[in-house]
């Protein structure tokens, strides 16, 4: 729920008592720069760890698709992201994103080379470096038949339903392109990257929950 690796051979746990969860806020709360110290580490690793052309992975089906629920009550999860907003504090670790980034674009050229396509490999484009953030999508990549395929890339260390921001421009792309627009999120990112995609209409797989408003003076 925090976003943040778990220790090898102990997965996150799916039920526990709620007194956990306030222990672990008392912790936080008296230990402040744990997490800062936290994203500091990340990006030394990161920094260490540049990912290549040759880097691989696999992209699977979204939680969704297992047809179970959240096995995480969705209060536990509502009250653990008000006080810790994971989703923000990854927004703005910008080594995360851009290493996140560039596995993605690295695993796009990778599968068109595979399928013989080097034209097209050479031309896949990591949009938000070049041309900023303001396009609704991280990566602009082709399938192997040539049609285009957008790539907007969310990435956490944590697990597989840590919950993530997108924008008001993302969501336009999303509805704008629904026929090759595709959100990759990359989860368990620090040690063993795994990933899934979705695709529009994004409120078949997420719920989105409004949590900044524009104020204008009357």
């Amino acid at each position: 729920l925090l976003g943040e690796p778990w220790i090898d051979g102990y997965k996150p746990a799916t039920r526990f008592q709620n007194s956990l969860v306030d222990a672990v806020i008392r912790w936080f709360d008296a230990h402040p720069l744990w997490t800062t110290q936290q994203l500091e580490r990340t990006a030394r690793t990161l920094a260490r760890n540049e990912f290549r052309d040759e880097a691989s992975l696999w992209i699977g089906p979204p939680p969704t698709f297992s047809n179970s629920l959240s096995p995480i009550e969705p209060a536990l999860v509502e009250l653990v992201a008000r006080k810790f907003d994971v989703a923000a504090r990854d927004a703005r670790n910008r080594a995360l994103g851009e290493a996140g980034e560039g596995l993605v674009l690295a695993h796009e050229r990778n599968t068109l080379r595979a399928a013989g396509q080097e034209t097209l490999a050479a031309r896949v484009r990591w949009v938000s470096r070049e041309d900023g953030d303001g396009a609704g999508f991280d990566i602009a990549s082709f399938e192997a038949d040539g049609r285009s395929r957008l790539i907007e890339v969310k990435t956490t260390n944590g697990w597989e339903r840590t919950p993530f921001h997108i924008t008001r421009t993302e969501m336009a792309a999303a509805d704008t392109h629904r026929d090759n627009w595709h959100l990759v999120r990359l989860w368990n990112f620090a040690r063993s990257p795994r990933a899934f995609s979705i695709r529009p209409p994004l409120d078949v797989h997420v719920q989105l929950t409004p949590t900044t408003f524009l104020a204008s003076l009357h």
